[in-house]
């Protein structure tokens, strides 16, 4: 799952590697961005088709809800069953966005303690998660735009940490995702929703403080110094920028 990730970078920063044409929306880096707050997410505009860069609520609120409240049990939508699960189906087909983050944490469990670890692109790049965006009315007319990132089974390296994880998203993949380029079948789409290479992401172990929302500073990227995770979980972090 992803239900904690952080972004370092700044919106014009982001807006320019996404190459979003729209005002930069005013949303500050933050190291420890969690569930119900706000996320810069790209997607293609309803009405335009242009690439956007926007802040939409994290934890997708279906059109059908009588609640928003909901939304913060939908922050993940798992890949395999996208097309089928009332809640994310017709988001899929027509609202796939990208949530821009720098990497995600994850948590492993030993026993009854456990261990958080950070994730990383192994070059330091933005990390594109795939998503799905959705625009509910509420009662007084006014229109709340939330998100979930979609996940898919671990790859090897991962998977000794938790069995899911982000849909990463490389560059060529972006245009079919966001609906600016047509997919041929459902098949094509459902290619992009896999384990993103071991070999392309840094993983190293963090302090647990990281589990505390109130908690962010750049600080808690710092490798724990008392964690004595095994080497394939235990890469020196990425230069990510200040």
């Amino acid at each position: 799952m992803c239900g904690r990730y952080f972004q370092q970078r700044g919106p014009a920063d982001v807006a320019r590697y996404f190459e979003t044409v729209n005002p930069v929306p005013n949303l500050f880096a933050s190291w420890n961005r969690a569930p119900t707050q706000d996320a810069l997410v790209v997607r293609r505009h309803p009405e335009t088709g242009a690439r956007h860069l926007d802040a939409l609520r994290w934890g997708l609120v279906p059109r059908w809800a009588k609640d928003p409240a909901i939304g913060s049990r939908m922050i993940n939508a798992r890949g395999e069953s996208l097309a089928e699960k009332p809640a994310f189906r017709d988001a899929y087909a027509k609202r796939r966005c990208i949530v821009t983050a720098d990497g995600f944490y994850e948590w492993r469990a030993d026993g009854k303690a456990k261990q958080a670890y950070a994730v990383a692109m192994r070059d330091g790049a933005p990390m594109p998660l795939a998503g799905l965006w959705e625009g509910w009315r509420a009662p007084d007319g006014s229109i709340l735009r939330s998100c979930t990132i979609v996940t898919t089974t671990a790859n090897p390296r991962l998977s000794a940490i938790h069995d899911r994880m982000p849909v990463i998203l490389p560059r060529d993949a972006w245009p079919l995702w966001l609906g600016e380029q047509p997919a041929a079948s459902p098949a094509e789409l459902a290619t992009l929703l896999r384990p993103y290479p071991a070999e392309g992401l840094a993983v190293w172990p963090v302090e647990k403080r990281v589990g505390r929302v109130s908690e962010n500073d750049r600080g808690l990227l710092a490798r724990d110094p008392l964690a004595v995770p095994s080497p394939e979980l235990d890469d020196p972090p990425p230069a990510l920028p200040d």
